[in-house]
């Protein structure tokens, strides 16, 4: 068993403030800026930040989903910390600023692999996978944020 990690990073053009506002609404935003492999959303505790309980299903690919029941906690620097208690899944939300008005998002999802050949397959496939869907996530709440 080893360790698998999984990162996303984008530029987006709005405040760190304002996105690290959005990211932490599980009640709004995030719900309206998850991609399509995301699917039985609910917040079953709190809703904004630290704190907060969520449910949903992560169809990471056709075979493989992920029921998550999900803790939000808060990290260093503001950042937000999602452990889903089903398994050893933790992702790690940051905001900093990069210019005036511009911010880098960056998702950071680490989790205990499989071992054996499983385990080769789902180190070598799996992060590539969950980087293009926190990527899409990315994507929607650069949206969102500019909009908004």
């Amino acid at each position: 068993m080893g360790q698998v990690v999984a990162t996303a990073e984008r530029v987006v053009r709005a405040p760190a403030d304002v996105v690290r506002a959005a990211l932490a609404d599980y009640t709004t935003t995030r719900p309206a800026v998850l991609p399509e492999q995301y699917s039985e959303y609910r917040v079953t505790e709190g809703g904004t930040g630290a704190g907060t309980r969520v449910h949903w299903k992560l169809q990471a690919t056709s075979k493989r989903v992920r029921v998550q029941d999900v803790v939000v906690t808060a990290g260093p620097d503001g950042a937000l910390v999602e452990s889903d208690t089903n398994s050893s899944m933790v992702t790690t939300w940051t905001v900093h600023p990069a210019d005036a008005g511009v911010s880098t998002v960056r998702a950071r999802t680490t989790w205990t692999g499989a071992t054996g050949i499983g385990g080769f397959f789902e180190r070598t496939f799996a992060p590539t996978g969950l980087a293009r869907i926190h990527g899409a996530l990315l994507e929607k709440l650069e949206h969102a944020v500019a909009a908004g």
